[in-house]
């Protein structure tokens, strides 16, 4: 399942971010997983939580990164949760080619993850592809 919270910056996404990541990892009986731009959250999360620094994987689209999603829903099947901090500073603002990525990701996590991503834009500038995937 493929959530979203967005807006704009300094609207509080990733505390609300954080706090998701610290009732799944108390909750999980699998593994969580945080995406960050940098090492910007290494200090709010417990060391439970696997944390990635994205930067260094040469991750620059959307469709590479999608090939790292896959990769690791692929090769860990006790993944319950993928966080992740500044999607638009990973994979570029074309806001079509996010709501493609989420539909692929849909397809591929149905069964195996909860996949949450920040998402710094005004909610009224993404289009209904990006916005039927936001958290409620």
């Amino acid at each position: 399942m493929v959530k979203l919270i967005p807006g704009k910056k300094g609207s509080g996404k990733t505390k609300l971010l954080v706090s998701a990541i610290h009732a799944a990892a108390g909750s999980s009986n699998g593994n969580v997983v945080a995406i960050q731009v940098g090492k910007s959250l290494n200090e709010n999360i417990t060391h439970s939580v696997r944390l990635i620094n994205i930067e260094d994987y040469a991750i620059s689209n959307y469709e590479t990164l999608y090939g790292f999603f896959a990769g690791i829903l692929a090769s860990d099947y006790d993944c319950t949760h993928v966080f992740t901090d500044g999607l638009l500073k990973i994979a570029g603002k074309d806001y079509d080619k996010a709501g493609e990525f989420f539909g692929k990701l849909s397809q591929i996590s149905s069964d195996c993850a909860e996949l949450v991503f920040t998402i710094s834009a005004d909610e009224n500038d993404l289009p209904e592809s990006v916005k039927k995937y936001f958290a409620k």
